[in-house]
């Protein structure tokens, strides 16, 4: 399977596209606006696993042409960028494809951090919005520490909430479940995205607040 991340050259696609390079055989296409960019990072995620023996196949690509070339095209884009991302490969998606949001809508002010709904609902309809309509879209990863993940040293046990259209949903529910120590949990449709983006921000101020929870994940039970 080809895995685009797109926007990988960010915290959340490092950190996606080491854990895949570790614990996965499927192919790699990190994603930018900028190829040059697209092209540094994946060399240096090639670097860093080959560093510990894997030998993963991680390309560099402008956006458009990872995403054509994907089976799975995973958004590792910030909310605010979200739509444009869609927007400018939308050519290049059909219903062969895949796409996967991660993406939160999220301001900080004094207090912490806090969800930020968008008029659409969610962060995740945004982007069903923007898709074509024959394009499967799927949420998953969105509760996950980027550090935590990218730190290929920390084992962990933490769940992913994964919402959206079914078939594709099962596509992506096994796809995580390859990443080691990770478990996608199923939490319905898309209608339920709004629930599950707004789990990042409680635990980014868990975490700001409390000594010892850097990088916090979750785990249901």
């Amino acid at each position: 399977m080809r895995i685009a991340l797109l926007g990988g050259t960010g915290d959340i696609g490092a950190g996606l596209a080491l854990r895949f390079g570790r614990d996965t055989d499927h192919e790699l296409l990190v994603g930018s606006r900028d190829p040059e960019k697209a092209r540094a990072s994946a060399d240096e995620y090639r670097a860093e696993l080959d560093d510990r023996g894997v030998d993963a196949p991680i390309k560099g690509f402008e956006n458009a042409m990872a995403a054509d070339r994907a089976d799975v095209a995973v958004l590792a884009v910030p909310a605010y960028h979200l739509v444009d991302t869609v927007e400018a490969i939308a050519d290049r998606l059909d219903s062969d494809t895949v796409l996967v949001t991660p993406a939160v809508g999220m301001k900080r002010d004094e207090s912490g951090f806090h969800y930020t709904r968008p008029r659409a609902g969610s962060v995740a309809a945004l982007a069903a919005e923007a898709k074509p309509d024959a394009v499967p879209l799927v949420g998953a990863f969105h509760n996950l520490p980027a550090g935590g993940l990218a730190d290929l040293d920390r084992a962990f046990e933490w769940d992913t909430l994964v919402f959206g259209d079914d078939d594709a949903k099962s596509t992506v529910i096994d796809l995580a479940a390859e990443i080691e120590g990770l478990r996608p949990l199923d939490v319905g449709g898309l209608d339920n995205a709004a629930e599950v983006e707004s789990v990042t921000p409680l635990l980014i101020n868990v975490a700001l607040e409390n000594d010892g929870l850097h990088d916090l994940g979750v785990q249901f039970r």
